[in-house]
C-alpha cells in the first residue's frame, strides 16, 4: 500500500482567471509546496464528458472527425462534454443518438477517468451501450462527421496508424478485447 501523501498536497494560495470560454476555463493558481516556497499551476476547468463503447453486430460504432488541435483527422468513439449539472449517463444516450442515430436500450458503467491531470480537472465517463436500435442522428450545427462500423482488426489497425490515438477510444478498444475474450466487460 502507498504511504500516506498528505505532506505532498498543494495549497492554493491565490487564483487568478484568465480565460473564461464557452467550454473551458483557464486559471493561474498560486500554490504553497510543502517545502514552504511557492509555485504556480495552469489549470483548466472542463465541465467533464461521456463516451460510448457501442457494439453492432460484432462492429464498434466510431464517427470520424477534423480535430483541429491536431490538424487532423480522428477516428473515436461517440462522446461530448457534459451540459450543466448533466448526469453522465443521460449525456453518454445523448452523444450517441446525436453522432451515430443509435439509442441505447441500456447503458453501463465501464469507468471513469481523468484525461490530462497535471493541467486540467476534465473527467470522462466510458459506458458501453447495449441492445442499440437505429434511429436518426442529429450533430450539433458545427460537428461534421462520418459514422462507421468497424472491425476489431480495422480498430487495432487504426491505433497503429495514429487515426485513433485520443485516450478514451483506445481504452473502449481494450475494454472491447477483453470482452472479446471474456465475454464480460
Amino acid at each position: 500500500m502507498l504511504e500516506k501523501t498528505e505532506q505532498y498536497q498543494e495549497v492554493t494560495v491565490k487564483t487568478e482567471s484568465i480565460f473564461q470560454g464557452k467550454i473551458i476555463s483557464l486559471q493561474v493558481d498560486t500554490i504553497q509546496l510543502p517545502n514552504g516556497g511557492t509555485a504556480t499551476r495552469e489549470i483548466v476547468r472542463h465541465p467533464g464528458a461521456a463516451a460510448v463503447l457501442a457494439l453492432i453486430e460484432g462492429k464498434m460504432l466510431v464517427v470520424e472527425q477534423y480535430r483541429k488541435p491536431m490538424e487532423k483527422f480522428q477516428i473515436e468513439i461517440p462522446a461530448g462534454k457534459l451540459d450543466a449539472g448533466e448526469d453522465p449517463m443521460v449525456a453518454a444516450a445523448r452523444e450517441l443518438e446525436e453522432e451515430t442515430g443509435y439509442r441505447a436500450g441500456k447503458l453501463r458503467p465501464l469507468s471513469a477517468f481523468y484525461t490530462s491531470p497535471g493541467f486540467a480537472d476534465e473527467k470522462l465517463y466510458l459506458y458501453i451501450a447495449e441492445d442499440l436500435t437505429k434511429g436518426e442522428s442529429a450533430p450539433d450545427e458545427d460537428e461534421f462527421l462520418a459514422v462507421e462500423a468497424i472491425t476489431f482488426e480495422q480498430a487495432q489497425q487504426y491505433i497503429k496508424e495514429e487515426r485513433i490515438s485520443d485516450a478514451k477510444t483506445v481504452l473502449a478498444v481494450y475494454a472491447w478485447h477483453i470482452y472479446r475474450l471474456t465475454g464480460e466487460i
